[in-house]
C-alpha cells in the first residue's frame, strides 16, 4: 500500500504539475464566471411573468455594460431574476 501511495504522490503532487493545475483551475473558474455573466444578461428570461423583457427598454435607456460615444439618461435594469 505504501508503494501505491508513494507512486500516487510522486505523479500527482509533483512540482512540475503545479502549473498544469493552475492553468486548468483558471480555465474552469473563467468559464464558470463567463457563463454566469451570460446567464444574467438582459436577453435571458428566467421567469414566465414577462416573456419579452427586451420590449420594456425605452429609447433613452442602454443595456450595454460599456458605451463608447453615447450618452443615455439612465441604464435599463431588470427587476426580477
Amino acid at each position: 500500500m505504501s508503494t501505491f501511495r508513494r507512486s500516487f504522490m510522486k505523479h500527482w503532487f509533483a512540482v512540475e504539475a503545479t502549473p498544469i493545475y493552475l492553468v486548468i483551475g483558471g480555465a474552469v473558474f473563467g468559464a464558470g464566471w463567463y457563463l454566469t455573466r451570460l446567464a444574467r444578461g438582459p436577453s435571458i428570461v428566467w421567469t414566465k411573468e414577462n416573456p419579452t423583457p427586451w420590449n420594456d427598454v425605452k429609447p433613452n435607456e442602454t443595456t450595454k455594460l460599456l458605451t463608447v460615444n453615447q450618452h443615455f439618461d439612465k441604464s435599463w435594469d431588470r427587476k426580477k431574476l
